[in-house]
């Protein structure tokens, strides 16, 4: 198993081309803090040394296991945390806001036991707070040291673009990362979010790679779905639902090829999103040790020009089978009057 390092963006900061998610560390999944520290650790032992988490994983609890598993290896460690969904209720305890990100970084900086974080990220778009207030206090807590630099998670083209104009004009500092979702059965991201990003000189590391579970291997037609992913998203393995049809279709023939290169579907998958030149790394969010290992196994895969070629003609480029999204919509979705005139006006 050999371990690729690529430059993220333009900060000059190398990491490898596997990230360890730590979403599943937590309440939400792997409640075991030891097991979680264990995990982490053959991660950065195999050469991992990029690990992202978030605020909002399991509370706030994610930080803290990382926390403790990076205690005596912070130094070789490229740390990615994120901001903006609510950890409890209350107004102004979520979002982009000034008053909020100033909050929400000191008490991450608290549950992960260090003085800065090298990569801060925008969760989500927050359309009530002004992309300029958000990124005038991500440079301020640049310039502070408690930060070393800052991106953005699921934002649209269109938005990043806009953040990256106003960066410009207003003397801030841009976002250098997008953290968008991407798999061989989730590739809308390949029409404008991957190229924009690539013409900006960003890093991108992908998230759900895996498909929220669906490219594990577990997941076939006719077989029982895993009890735990089943339980989270039971929407998205139920056969019976027209929506999840090209899903299942696809995992057939991805499937199928994997096994015709010797090779899990789940290394197959994971090459698939490294392949691509907008993206620097692929986040692998494993719950047990036994995910880990079979995820490291396909580290060092190469995809041929005739394996890429397949895998286009099962899911073409630029097409997401399911809708990637989940429970997040943008405001011109959520919001009616955006979508609708006036009475008096229509």
């Amino acid at each position: 198993m050999t371990m690729r390092y690529r430059v993220l963006g333009g900060t000059g900061i190398e990491v490898s081309h596997h990230c360890l998610g730590a979403m599943m560390f937590g309440d939400v999944a792997n409640k075991d803090h030891d097991e979680g520290v264990r995990i982490i650790h053959r991660a950065l032992d195999a050469g991992i040394n990029f690990v992202d988490t978030a605020d909002m994983y399991s509370a706030g609890e994610s930080e803290e296991i990382v926390g403790k598993a990076l205690k005596g290896r912070r130094d070789d460690v490229v740390l990615a945390t994120k901001v903006h969904f609510p950890l409890t209720e209350g107004r102004n305890r979520s979002g982009n806001s000034r008053r909020y990100v100033v909050r929400a970084v000191e008490d991450s900086l608290r549950r992960l036991g260090t003085d800065w974080i090298d990569l801060y990220q925008v969760h989500r778009p927050d359309y009530t707070t002004d992309v300029e207030e958000t990124l005038s206090v991500l440079t301020d807590l640049v310039r502070e040291g408690k930060i070393r630099a800052f991106g953005c998670s699921t934002f649209p083209a269109e938005e990043i673009v806009e953040a990256h104009h106003v960066a410009m004009n207003r003397g801030l500092m841009r976002f250098r990362t997008e953290q968008p979702p991407y798999s061989l059965l989730a590739r809308g991201i390949e029409r404008s979010v991957l190229p924009t990003c690539q013409r900006l000189g960003m890093g991108v590391l992908v998230w759900s790679p895996l498909a929220s579970g669906f490219l594990s291997g577990k997941h076939r037609r006719g077989a029982s779905a895993e009890a735990f992913r089943a339980t989270l998203t039971p929407e998205r393995f139920d056969e019976s639902l027209p929506g999840n049809a090209a899903k299942f279709d696809a995992v057939e023939q991805f499937a199928k090829l994997a096994d015709e290169m010797g090779v899990s579907l789940p290394a197959l998958a994971i090459a698939f999103v490294t392949t691509h030149p907008a993206v620097t790394s692929a986040i692998t969010g494993p719950r047990t040790m036994e995910h880990l290992e079979s995820l490291l196994e396909g580290a060092s895969l190469v995809l041929t020009d005739d394996v890429l070629d397949r895998i286009d003609e099962i899911v073409p480029p630029g097409v997401d089978t399911y809708d990637v999204h989940g429970f997040w919509k943008p405001a011109s979705l959520l919001d009616v009057h955006q979508r609708r005139r006036p009475l008096d006006q229509r």
